[in-house]
């Protein structure tokens, strides 16, 4: 068979010789463009839209004068001794492959830290480490849902959920909680009536990222029941359920589907170290699932990541074994901070919001804002503080902006005289 040249120029000469001439005499005009580059790509992965998160970090990012309250972590580092059992680890050469589901010790670790928090036995096999609480989120879309399927999801909503959902072919099926009397209040029916014949699971965030948001126990009963009459899965999302402030006053817990369903039904648990250890950076979380889907998840992780690292998972250990001073320290200062941004906006009637009752975000309205996006992106600019848009977490959250205010005290007042100042003189977009 004749080879193709140009101008002469035989390419297996060339590639045999490192010639480069066959190279440089091929025409521009048979390479792509970038639009070319970006037509042959999978159209949802092309089309997905960004996080208005991001739009406001990437903005303001780097800038010194910013404070930053856009993100969902707070400003302490990683406590020295979870760091420094990831040093040990590497110091004693744990940087090989391990088991895809995660070593036996951090997952039995999994299993007494939910003894400890919900009473009742645990067992190591219902648990599964993940790269990040985003990787444990994405391996149960992958797990659960064929392309087509439905996943109803009640917004304003982390855009992490709808955003991978649609890249996998899932179609996030939205029902609106209602800002209404200054209470987030959801209409359970509505969310009934939104399940068809497609409809895989129900993905629930209690503590809600960015409502602030707790599910009561009964309404969890109420979609545990609607679910098992129809044979639904349940993604729950309790992230947050560590920061919790009841209204008596306090530390506890969030009504949590653990203490209302079976291990071995159909509920999957997502949940990350990121937040209760102020370990954001680490990129490590778990999944809860029955033991019967753990053959599924494994293969899941092992062709995702191929197993998280060891080093990574023995600090992880050393968080739950000897870290509950520091959650308790996390979780009163939230509340304290919570408190100190609630006093600052009663001070201005333009502004709308109910007291969260966990998590660490307010989400707040301010009247006469039109494009949350233009007004946070003022903000960066005139008030130095950088917020997240309310209308990246769905269109029930256009009006309104997030605020993470797990942070500093003395930082955080700094902010709320700016955001004060701000709120005096200047008109929203």
């Amino acid at each position: 068979m004749p080879r193709f040249s140009i101008r002469g120029v035989d390419p297996v000469l060339c590639l045999a010789h490192g010639d480069a001439e066959y190279f440089k005499a091929i025409p521009k005009r048979m390479l792509p463009t970038p639009q070319d580059l970006l037509d042959s790509i999978k159209p949802s992965q092309r089309d997905e839209p960004d996080s208005g998160i991001l739009v406001a970090v990437n903005h303001g990012f780097g800038r010194p004068d910013i404070i930053p309250l856009w993100t969902g972590e707070g400003h302490l580092p990683t406590p020295q001794f979870i760091c420094d059992a990831a040093i040990s680890s590497l110091r004693n050469g744990e940087t090989f492959y391990t088991w895809q589901r995660g070593i036996p010790e951090l997952r039995e670790a999994l299993a007494q830290y939910h003894a400890r928090q919900c009473g009742g036995a645990f067992k190591q096999d219902n648990f599964f480490v993940t790269s990040s609480g985003m990787q444990a989120m994405q391996t149960i879309f992958q797990l659960l849902a064929r392309e087509g399927d439905e996943i109803i999801v009640p917004t304003p909503a982390w855009p992490n959920y709808p955003g991978p959902m649609r890249m996998m072919g899932i179609v996030p099926v939205y029902v609106p909680i209602r800002f209404e009397n200054r209470i987030w209040q959801i209409d359970l029916e509505q969310l009934f009536d939104s399940v068809t014949g497609k409809t895989k699971a129900i993905c629930l965030n209690s503590p809600s990222n960015p409502l602030g948001w707790v599910a009561s126990c009964d309404q969890l009963l109420a979609v545990r029941d609607f679910a098992r009459r129809h044979g639904l899965w349940i993604i729950a999302d309790e992230v947050y359920s560590r920061f919790y402030y009841p209204e008596s006053g306090g530390l506890g817990r969030s009504p949590s589907f653990l203490d209302i369903c079976e291990h071995e039904e159909r509920v999957v648990y997502a949940n990350t170290f990121s937040k209760n250890w102020a370990m954001t950076g680490w990129r490590v979380g778990w999944v809860q699932a029955p033991k019967a889907l753990g053959a599924a998840i494994e293969r899941i992780i092992q062709y995702n990541t191929s197993g998280t690292p060891v080093f990574l998972q023995r600090g992880c250990v050393a968080a739950l074994e000897e870290g509950e001073d520091f959650v308790i320290k996390q979780v009163t200062r939230a509340r304290h901070n919570r408190d100190m941004v609630c006093k600052t906006l009663r001070q201005f009637p333009q502004v709308q919001f109910e007291v969260p009752g966990g998590a660490f975000y307010q989400f707040f309205s301010l009247d006469g804002m039109r494009d949350s996006t233009k007004t946070v992106l003022r903000i960066i600019d005139e008030a130095k503080i950088g917020l997240a848009p309310g209308g990246t977490f769905g269109a029930g959250g256009e009006g309104f902006m997030r605020m993470c205010y797990l942070r500093d005290p003395d930082v955080l007042a700094t902010a709320l005289e700016r955001l004060g100042n701000w709120l005096g003189s200047a008109r929203p977009d």
